[in-house]
C-alpha cells in the first residue's frame, strides 16, 4: 500500500468522523468547533497509533517471535478494545492538571480554541516524530499542547511549574529505570542459562519460573492501570471483590500472585516437554521465550489503549463538554461517540503508519532475539508497577525504549570482557598481513605465479584484519539512533506548546 493510498485512508476517517461530529451538534452555537475538534481528536488518535503502540510490540516484531502483520493485527485488536472497555467514562479536561482552568475567566470559548489547539500541535508534533523515526511520548505531547494553548490563552501565571518539573524529571527516571530492570533480566537469563554448560537443564528450572514471574508483573499492570476505569463497575458486578474506589496495589499483586502460581503449573510441564526435543544451543532456548511474548504484546496493547486513549480524547471531550455546558469543568464526560473516535483512530494509525516506528524500535536500535524482547517487555510493565506505587513521573515510552538500550549496553559491557582476546587476535593477523606484504614485494616478477598466489592471500589477509579491528569499533547500541531518540524527547514539550500557541492564536483569530 502506497502513501498516498495511506493518506487518503487516514483522511476519510477524519472526514467520516467530522460528519458524525456535526450530524450530533446541529446547529449549536459554535458547533463548527466540536467538528474541527473531532476532526484533530482523529488524527491526534491515529498518530498515537503510528508511533506510541510501537513501544509494545515493537520488541517482538524485532526479536522474530512475531510477523509484522501479526503485531499489527494483535495491537489494533487490543489497542481498542482497552480504549473501548477501560478507557474510562470520565476523564480531567486538563492533562495532568497542568494548568489553572479558572485562569481562562470563565470563557469557555477561549477554553475551547486552547483544546483545540493542543490536540492539533501534539498531532502535528507525533507526525513529525514518526517521519523522522523517533518514538516520543504522546503524554508529553499532549502536555505540551494543553501548556502552549494554555499560555496564550492566560499567560505564564496560568501554569503549574511543580507539575512541569516533574514532567521533566521523568526525561531521565523513566529510560533508566527502564533500562536498568532490562538489563537486570537479560543479565539472569544469559549468566542463569545461556552460559551454563547444561543449558536445557537450566532452562527447565529457571523458564517456568520466569513465565510466572511475567505474569505477575503483566496482571499486575493490567490491574493498576488497565481497570482502573472499570473498576467501580467490576466491584458492583462481583460483589466478592474489595468495595474500593480504583483497584490497590495490594489488589493488584494478589492477582498477580494468584496468576503467577496458576500459570507456573501450567507452563511447567509444557517447557520441560518442549525442551526434551531441543539443542543444548542458545537458539533453541530462545524459542522457549515465543510464546510469553505474544501475551506480552497483548497485555501491553490492552494496558496502553486504556490510558492513552486519553491523550486523543481528553481534549475532545473538554471541548465537547464546554461546548455542550458553556462552562468549563476540571472533569468531563466521555460520549461513547468520542471514546470510538479514540480506540478506532489509535488502530487505524497503528495499521497505516505503525510498520516504520515498529521496525525502529525492534531492530535499528540495537538486535533484539526473543529473550532481549522478553527482559525489556517485562521491563516495561515492572517499572510502571515501581514508579506508580512511588510517586515517580515515568512515560510508558520512554521506559520501553530505555529497556531497548539497557539491552544493547549490557551486550556491550558482556562483550567487552572478550576485547582484550580480540584485541591479541587482531595483534598476530595484522603480523600475519605485514609479512605477507614484505613477502609480496621481494617476490621477483619473473615467479608470476607465486606472486598471484600471494597478492590473493595479502588481499584476503587484509580483509580478515579489516573485519577484526571493525568488530573491536562495533557498539551494539546505535549511537546516532540514541542521540536523535533522546533529543526528541527533549524538545517535544516545547515543540508542542510553540506549535499550540500559534495554532491558537490562528483559531482565535478566525472566530473573532
Amino acid at each position: 500500500m502506497n502513501n498516498t493510498f495511506k493518506m487518503i485512508i487516514g483522511a476519510g476517517f477524519a472526514v467520516a468522523v467530522a460528519f458524525y461530529a456535526n450530524s450530533i451538534i446541529g446547529q449549536a452555537t459554535h458547533g463548527g468547533f466540536l467538528v474541527l475538534a473531532a476532526v484533530f481528536g482523529a488524527y491526534m488518535a491515529m498518530n498515537i497509533g503510528a508511533n506510541d503502540v510501537a513501544n509494545n510490540v515493537g520488541p517482538a516484531y524485532g526479536s522474530g517471535a512475531i510477523t509484522m502483520t501479526g503485531v499489527i493485527v494483535i495491537a489494533a485488536i487490543f489497542e481498542a478494545m482497552g480504549a473501548l472497555v477501560a478507557g474510562g467514562d470520565v476523564v480531567g479536561t486538563i492533562k495532568k492538571g497542568i494548568i489553572d482552568p479558572a485562569a481562562f475567566g470563565g470563557d469557555p470559548m477561549l477554553f475551547v480554541y486552547a483544546m483545540s489547539a493542543a490536540l492539533l500541535a501534539a498531532a502535528l508534533w507525533l507526525n513529525l516524530a514518526t517521519w523522522l523515526k523517533a518514538p516520543v511520548s504522546t503524554t508529553h505531547s499532549i502536555v505540551g499542547g494543553v501548556l502552549g494553548g494554555g499560555i496564550a490563552a492566560g499567560g505564564f501565571a496560568i501554569v503549574s511549574w511543580g507539575t512541569m518539573g516533574k514532567i521533566a524529571a521523568s526525561w531521565v527516571i523513566s529510560p533508566v529505570l527502564g533500562g536498568v530492570i532490562a538489563a537486570i533480566f537479560l543479565y539472569i537469563i544469559k549468566s542463569q542459562i545461556v552460559y551454563k554448560e547444561d543449558k536445557l537443564g537450566a532452562a527447565k528450572k529457571l523458564v517456568p519460573i520466569l513465565i510466572a514471574v511475567m505474569a505477575a508483573a503483566f496482571i499486575t499492570y493490567l490491574t493498576l492501570k488497565g481497570l482502573k476505569h472499570v473498576w467501580h463497575d467490576l466491584t458492583t458486578m462481583l460483589t466478592f471483590l474489595p468495595q474500593t474506589k480504583k483497584p490497590t496495589i495490594g489488589i493488584a499483586l494478589a492477582f498477580g500472585i494468584v496468576g503467577a502460581i496458576v500459570t507456573y503449573f501450567i507452563i511447567k510441564p509444557k517447557i520441560v516437554a518442549k525442551i526434551s526435543g531441543m539443542d543444548n544451543a542458545r537458539a533453541d532456548i530462545n524459542i522457549l521465550f515465543g510464546i510469553p511474548l505474544v501475551f506480552a504484546a497483548i497485555f501491553l496493547s490492552f494496558a496502553h489503549g486504556a490510558n492513552d486513549v486519553a491523550n486523543a480524547v481528553g481534549p475532545l471531550a473538554a471541548v465537547n463538554d464546554a461546548l455542550v455546558n458553556l462552562s468549563i469543568s476540571k472533569k468531563a464526560a466521555i460520549p461513547l461517540w468520542v471514546m470510538v473516535v479514540g480506540g478506532l483512530g489509535i488502530s487505524v494509525g497503528l495499521a497505516l503508519f505503525g510498520p516504520r516506528l515498529i521496525k525502529t524500535v525492534g531492530s535499528e536500535i540495537t538486535e533484539l532475539d526473543p529473550m532481549r524482547a522478553f527482559s525489556i517487555m517485562m521491563a516495561a510493565a515492572i517499572t510502571v508497577i515501581i514508579a506508580s506505587q512511588l510517586g515517580l513521573p515515568v512515560s510508558s515510552t520512554h521506559i520501553a525504549v530505555g529497556a531497548v538500550f539497557g539491552v544493547g549496553f549490557l551486550r556491550e559491557w558482556l562483550d567487552s570482557k572478550k576485547m582484550d582476546e580480540k584485541q591479541e587476535k587482531l595483534q598476530v593477523e595484522s603480523d600475519k598481513q605485514r609479512a605477507l606484504k614484505v613477502e609480496l614485494e621481494a617476490c621477483s616478477n619473473e615467479d608470476a605465479t607465486k606472486k598471484l598466489e600471494l597478492i590473493e592471500a595479502h588481499k584476503a589477509q587484509k580483509k580478515r584484519v579489516k573485519s577484526l579491528k571493525r568488530s573491536l569499533r562495533e557498539n551494539y547500541v546505535k549511537r546516532g539512533m540514541v542521540k536523535k531518540i533522546v533529543a526528541a524527547w527533549v524538545i517535544t514539550v516545547p515543540a508542542a506548546a510553540i506549535l499550540s500557541a500559534i495554532i491558537f492564536y490562528v483559531i482565535k483569530g478566525f472566530a473573532v
